[in-house]
Parts: C-alpha cells; sequence; structure tokens
C-alpha cells in the first residue's frame, strides 16, 4: 500500500498526499491532473492562487500573477526520465509571462526548469527573439548569472514561432543530462542542454516566473 506524506498547501494547511510514485521503467503515459494543484495538494512554491479552468477542450489550471518565482508540483510523481508534454498559454506583455515546467525538484528553491517567455515569440527586437526558451538550475543557475557567463547556450528563439497571445504545445526530452525542448509539431528542439545539476530524478510540475501568472493544460508524461 502506498504510504501517505503530508506537504503544506499555499494557505498553509497540511494536506495528506501518496507518497512519491517512482515511474522509471514504465511504459504508459501518465495523464497528470493539474486540478489537484487547485484543490491544494501537490506543493505550491508559487505563492500564487490555483484556480480551475476550462478552455474549450482544455481542462486544466490557472495560476495568478504575483511577485516572485516557483514551481508548483504535482503529487505522487516522480520523474527521472522521460517525456514532459504540456499546452501553455501566457501573454505578450514584455517581462511579464514566463511559464514553464520544473524537474528533478527538491522543493521550492532547488529544481531545474525549462521556461519560456511568450513576449519575445514575435517580437522585431532580434536579441530578445534569441532569449524565447531558456533552461535553469536553481539554486546554482539562474538565468542571470548563466547569460552573463554562457551567453546564447542556454536560452534559445523558439521554432515553429508561437502566437505569444495563444496556447502552444511544448515537449521537455529528458535523458538525463541531456534535456531537449520541442514547441508544437516541430521534429528538431529548440533548444538542447546539459543539465547543471547532478540529480538524476525528483518532483515534477508547472513554472511561472517573477510577477507572471500562466494557463496550463494537458500535462502528460511519458516515461522513458
Amino acid at each position: 500500500m502506498n504510504r501517505r506524506e503530508f506537504v503544506i498547501s499555499a494557505s498553509g494547511v497540511a494536506v495528506a498526499v501518496f507518497a512519491p510514485v517512482r515511474i522509471a521503467g514504465q511504459k504508459k503515459a501518465i495523464e497528470a491532473d493539474l486540478g489537484v494543484l487547485a484543490d491544494g495538494k501537490g506543493l505550491n512554491a508559487t505563492k500564487r492562487t490555483i484556480s480551475r479552468l476550462t478552455d474549450g477542450a482544455r481542462k486544466g489550471v490557472r495560476l495568478s500573477e504575483a511577485e516572485g518565482e516557483g514551481p508548483a508540483y504535482l503529487p505522487g510523481i516522480e520523474f527521472a526520465n522521460g517525456t514532459i508534454e504540456l499546452d501553455l498559454k501566457g501573454k505578450d506583455v514584455q517581462g511579464s509571462s514566463f511559464i514553464g515546467v520544473a524537474f528533478h525538484g527538491v522543493d521550492g528553491t532547488t529544481f531545474d526548469a525549462i521556461y519560456f517567455r511568450p513576449f519575445n515569440f514575435k517580437t522585431e527586437d532580434q536579441a530578445r527573439v534569441l532569449r524565447a526558451v531558456q533552461y535553469i538550475s536553481h539554486p546554482a543557475h539562474p538565468w542571470q548569472k548563466l547569460r552573463a557567463e554562457k551567453p546564447g547556450q542556454y536560452e534559445k528563439p523558439v521554432k515553429p514561432v508561437p502566437d505569444p497571445n495563444a496556447w502552444f504545445h511544448a515537449r521537455v526530452v529528458v535523458a538525463s543530462p541531456k534535456v531537449s525542448v520541442f514547441v508544437g509539431d516541430a521534429t528538431e528542439p529548440c533548444l538542447t542542454v546539459t543539465q547543471l545539476s547532478d540529480r538524476k530524478k525528483g518532483l515534477v510540475g508547472i513554472w511561472v516566473g517573477n510577477t507572471s501568472g500562466g494557463d496550463f493544460a494537458n500535462f502528460k508524461i511519458v516515461p522513458a
């Protein structure tokens, strides 16, 4: 029988959840229910309000805008290698839309993440176009440090270019230590990096950046 653990929700209430289930070695895709985050389960390190969202055929969650950044982890999943798929929607407002996924997480401050800057998707500023998708590894390697020390290595443009105000589909393929990012139906990655952390597994969920909210739906994990 699965062991139960307790996590602290955004409201400060201890919520019982099942202990993480290892998915390494499994072949079946996991259709993750993001709605559990709106119910106060999982670990909300974003300090945001999470509400259920239905947009046409998509069912997911909306994270409110707020100061700070961080992940909201799904309960009951320990992710190692495989593919994370999801639909995301941000907005075309410069400096106010950072949305993505966190993986190999330990807590609200230690994790790897891939995130997008939708306001850089179609800008005429070519310097910003080159910064549409980003890899980070917190706490040691935030985007500021990576951009200063290894410019252009951990952030790239996205292809095909999505509408910055509309839903788009992303796939993050983790074959530790290699991470590749695909957008839409692309067969070639728009970003490929070598992880900067030495973690091989951990928590997985959605992620938002400072002052940003975002919409997330159709979260699926396909184990390697």
